[in-house]
């Protein structure tokens, strides 16, 4: 466990740090407008059917003629008379002058292009019989993010964290520029699930590269930063959209920059960390002496040596080849354990969440302003986050933020309908608190897992969250039965998933382990301390006893 030595050696937080955490948490900042994109590009304006080739509307009486209302006095939005109707309307909806008959649209809808002046929705379509492709393309970019996180996540504890991010920025500009000029809707959905792929790689090398280039006391900060980064990416979401509605061109500024973080991370340092714990030790001592340079520690990096390595490193060396396979989190029975509990905590984190911010337009006011509560609500959220980590532990600021969650949308269910006020604000309470835990199972799974599987542990913990973010959008249809169905069962798994968090371990102040068998030395010696406790205790109950024995 010498490693965190050696980066004090070679400067702690330098220079170097400063630089590359900044620049590998820049992109995060686009990744919310990638991850909600689909609440602007894809939004669903008001709309009506276009009368037939054959109206004449002029004749007809105008539009109204040919539009049947609802039981709301608005136009129907995917039917239309099959006759023009004249007179003033009865109250089963039919019309004083002609059949009333309706059927569906066949020439096309009309749109109200006062917000929304172009997207997806009404550039193809897809309302009425075609409104689930809306859906489907959101759910195909987060099976998309579920195959990145499966596939990077593996190629990063193989081939680097450095060499998988260049390619992720890569991916992720040409995917998303080119669908920003997808001809047809087929096209459109094959690019955004490329951009799923990379972006879900991005957030988890992000996090892993930086955490394994840090001392142990400023691990929270860095999960806490990029966080926050994350946060601010939803505010300059809210401001990219307002400012450019068109669905083109905001799809291609969110994809664009991914150009320039290509063209800087060729000067990324790969994490030396990853290259001891593959063997690599040359490779180790050439990152750890670049970064003392960078750092002005050029003294301490010409003390490093293979020997010195070597002797701080056998662990690392000896047990650390080869094992980086998804096969282990099942194969041995003490990641078996991390992998399970985590994958809940993963897959209830992001179920709730994306159920809650993917129906901005089910709050009855403005998008752009939901959009900036949301993003505003996840500030004091993450630093109160922030404040739990540090001083009371890892595994309660879990617990709290997924248990405070799932009441607040439990109660949320419970909440008349017509007291929007009060819902909108329990639901962004419960976004908060899910933010927050988000926050905090990046930052917990990458401590709990040891460095030779730590990119796949993360990997498959992503994998679970975006199968919550698959079935989220499902369990949303379970409204037709009741309107409040949907928020018992986001509000059910979170609360559930919260017991899970007292099965892992605290990693408050310990250093990242490096291979199971630090897992297996951790957990060893906290049984003999609890033994040791029991040993002393024992003593003072008997002690007790006899006290009242003697009262007696």
């Amino acid at each position: 466990m010498a490693f965190n030595d050696l980066l004090k050696q070679v400067g702690g937080v330098g220079r170097f740090q400063q630089i590359q955490v900044t620049l590998v948490i820049l992109p995060v900042l686009l990744m919310a407008s990638h991850n909600t994109l689909q609440n602007f590009t894809a939004a669903i304006p008001t709309h009506h059917c276009r009368p037939p080739t054959r109206a004449n509307l002029s004749q007809d009486g105008g539009l109204e003629a040919w539009l049947p209302r609802d039981q709301r006095g608005r136009p129907e939005s995917c039917l239309h008379f099959t006759s023009p109707q004249w007179g003033p309307p009865f109250p089963n909806g039919t019309e004083a002058n002609g059949t009333g008959a309706t059927e569906p649209c066949t020439n096309g809808w009309i749109y109200d292009n006062s917000t929304f002046p172009s997207t997806i929705v009404t550039e193809w379509d897809l309302v009425c019989s075609h409104r689930a492709l809306r859906q489907m393309a959101q759910s195909l970019y987060m099976v998309g993010v579920l195959l990145g996180a499966m596939m990077f996540g593996y190629l990063a504890d193989r081939l680097g964290r450095r060499k998988v991010l260049i390619l992720n920025y890569l991916q992720t500009a040409v995917s998303g520029t080119c669908a920003a000029f997808s001809p047809n809707f087929a096209v459109y959905c094959t690019f955004r699930l490329l951009s799923g792929m990379s972006l879900a790689s991005i957030s988890l090398n992000c996090m892993t590269l930086n955490v394994e280039w840090m001392p142990i006391h400023t691990r929270a900060h860095v999960g806490t930063t990029i966080g926050y980064t994350y946060t601010l990416g939803q505010f300059l979401l809210a401001g990219l959209a307002y400012a450019v509605p068109h669905w083109r061109h905001l799809q291609l500024l969110v994809s664009v920059p991914y150009f320039a973080f290509f063209i800087y991370s060729w000067f990324f340092i790969e994490s030396a960390r990853w290259y001891a714990s593959s063997g690599r030790l040359d490779f180790a001592l050439r990152a750890l002496q670049r970064v003392a340079r960078i750092n002005g520690k050029q003294e301490e990096g010409a003390k490093l040596s293979m020997e010195v390595l070597q002797g701080s490193l056998q662990k690392e060396l000896t047990t650390g080849k080869g094992q980086a396979s998804a096969i282990e989190l099942l194969r041995c029975p003490t990641l078996r354990r991390l992998f399970l509990c985590l994958s809940m905590l993963w897959f209830a984190t992001s179920f709730a969440y994306y159920g809650l911010v993917m129906d901005l337009q089910g709050f009855g006011v403005s998008m752009y302003l939901i959009q900036v509560i949301f993003g505003a609500v996840d500030l004091p959220a993450k630093l109160v986050c922030f404040f739990v980590i540090n001083y009371l532990g890892r595994r309660p600021a879990q617990m709290a933020s997924l248990l405070l969650a799932g009441i607040c949308i439990l109660v949320n269910g419970v909440v008349p309908q017509d007291q929007s006020i009060v819902r909108t604000s329990f639901a962004v309470l419960g976004k908060g608190c899910l933010a927050a835990s988000f926050n905090c199972i990046f930052l917990y799974t990458g401590e709990v897992y040891p460095t030779m599987i730590r990119q796949t542990g993360m990997g498959m913990g992503s994998t679970m969250a975006r199968v919550g973010s698959i079935v989220s959008p499902l369990v949303s249809m379970t409204a037709e039965l009741y309107p409040s169905v949907p928020l018992f069962i986001y509000g059910a798994v979170p609360v559930a998933a919260s017991a899970v968090t007292a099965l892992l371990p605290e990693t408050l102040g310990q250093p990242l382990p490096d291979t199971v068998q630090d897992l297996e030395n951790r957990k060893g010696k906290l049984t003999r301390q609890q033994r040791e406790q029991q040993k002393h205790m024992v003593p003072l109950r008997a002690s007790a006893q006899e006290k009242t024995g003697l009262q007696d």
